[in-house]
């Protein structure tokens, strides 16, 4: 069955939206850091690490994966009005990130909780209120993400075959601000297994990216092209970029354009960055860069840019994998075959490739058919990934040993096939 993540997390999604920090003008008496009463006193005087041990099966250390597990426990403990502890979770997190704007702003709201009931997150009268806003969205997001792990027995819908030398693939789902790291499960057929997820920023206009400047997160297939150290780069960065081959041959015939699309960390001043707030690029934490980085194999890892993730079980990505893996080597069957006919079956009459249009390659592949007496076709180190979108379109890349009784050639090729009235066809084909 094929799902969608659904937003499950109403009541801290509410609180953050709405303004976590409301609820402390609840009970204006309570609200104050110090209490009025000897209970309140205990009570807020209670190591915070102490009072989550019993009333949460958190970790009670702030986790190295990210802030989402200790920005839970911080708005947990607001909605408890135990703000003692949420002040003290806060300046742990501080402690860790000086420079984290969210957790400072948080502290803010906490500490003028002392001196006045205050009715919204980001309370500070002077505060921008498109500043707050970013940080609010920040919250948001990282707290739904927290809340709505992807389901143990699903995968995502594009990671349909890694070859055997991609260790690794990132899937990117823009809604959710969320990068996907999953490793490619050798030992299990090849199944992808999540190992980790982070918070991401997108583009300031959001994505599905059209043309140069248009400040939009690009959707599609890709892969990591280049590793650009800290040391050769401006501070905007961070700590590395990933640059990653958009346009690619699918963007290139919808007519999209632009250049200059990465993976990359953030300035030395900023913790992170609000959920849209780049030109175009995906951007991490310098912490969750250093943690991703290792993994990326220049010139062989996808990065998999999707506005929602679609997840599939097991049961149907296997179908589906069985499905296109057959078709692929039914038109490596019908080349060997020699049959023209046949052959150029797996082509859409709409394939392009450079110059060439499907009449063009036709005329040209029954010219060279002719001279042939056998043809042997060798396809090795198969990736098929799908490409987010309306379409349903499937980026496919291998190695090719294509040896005839007058010419021997191998190359890594990449083709592009579309489904078009329930059957896969070629849309595409060039060297990879």
């Amino acid at each position: 069955m094929r799902i969608k993540l659904r937003y499950v997390l109403l009541t801290l999604a509410a609180t953050v939206t709405a303004g976590a920090v409301a609820k402390l003008s609840d009970k204006p008496g309570d609200a104050r850091l110090t209490g009025n009463t000897p209970a309140a006193t205990n009570s807020l005087a209670r190591n915070a690490t102490d009072v989550l041990n019993t009333t949460s099966p958190f970790a009670s250390v702030v986790s190295d994966a990210g802030p989402e597990e200790t920005l839970a426990r911080i708005f947990a403990e607001i909605e408890a009005n135990r703000l003692g502890n949420a002040l003290q979770l806060t300046e742990a997190l501080l402690r860790q990130h000086p420079n984290y704007r969210l957790a400072n702003l948080i502290k803010g709201d906490l500490l003028l909780a002392k001196a006045q009931p205050i009715q919204t997150f980001g309370a500070l009268s002077d505060a921008p209120a498109d500043k707050i806003a970013d940080l609010r969205a920040e919250a948001l997001v990282r707290l739904k993400a927290y809340r709505e792990k992807p389901p143990a027995d699903f995968v995502p819908r594009y990671l349909l075959q890694m070859e055997q030398s991609q260790r690794h693939a990132i899937v990117v789902d823009t809604k959710r601000s969320r990068l996907y790291l999953y490793e490619n499960d050798r030992k299990n057929g090849g199944r992808p297994r999540l190992v980790a997820d982070y918070y991401v920023t997108q583009g300031k206009l959001g994505a599905e990216k059209q043309a140069e400047g248009d400040k939009k997160t690009p959707i599609g297939v890709y892969h990591v092209t280049a590793n650009l150290p800290k040391q050769k780069l401006a501070d905007l960065y961070g700590s590395g970029a990933y640059p990653i081959n958009y346009p690619n041959e699918w963007d290139k015939r919808q007519g999209r354009s632009g250049s200059g699309i990465w993976l990359h960390g953030t300035p030395s001043d900023t913790f992170a960055r609000p959920p849209r707030a780049s030109d175009g690029c995906v951007v991490l934490t310098n912490q969750d860069l250093n943690l991703v980085a290792p993994n990326l194999q220049v010139g062989l890892t996808p990065v998999i840019i999707s506005d929602s993730v679609e997840w599939l079980s097991v049961d149907d990505w296997n179908r589906e994998r069985s499905e296109l893996n057959k078709t692929i080597d039914a038109w490596r069957a019908d080349w060997e075959s020699r049959d023209t006919g046949r052959y150029l079956s797996h082509y859409s009459k709409r394939f392009k490739s450079g110059d060439q249009n499907f009449d063009e390659f036709s005329n040209q592949k029954k010219q060279v058919n002719a001279g042939k007496e056998w043809i042997k076709v060798k396809v090795s180190n198969l990736s098929v990934f799908r490409n987010p979108g309306k379409e349903e379109v499937a980026v496919v890349t291998f190695d090719q040993d294509y040896r005839s009784n007058n010419l021997d050639n191998q190359m890594k090729k990449r083709q592009y096939w579309l489904r078009e009235d329930g059957k896969w066809k070629i849309i595409y084909e060039g060297s990879a």
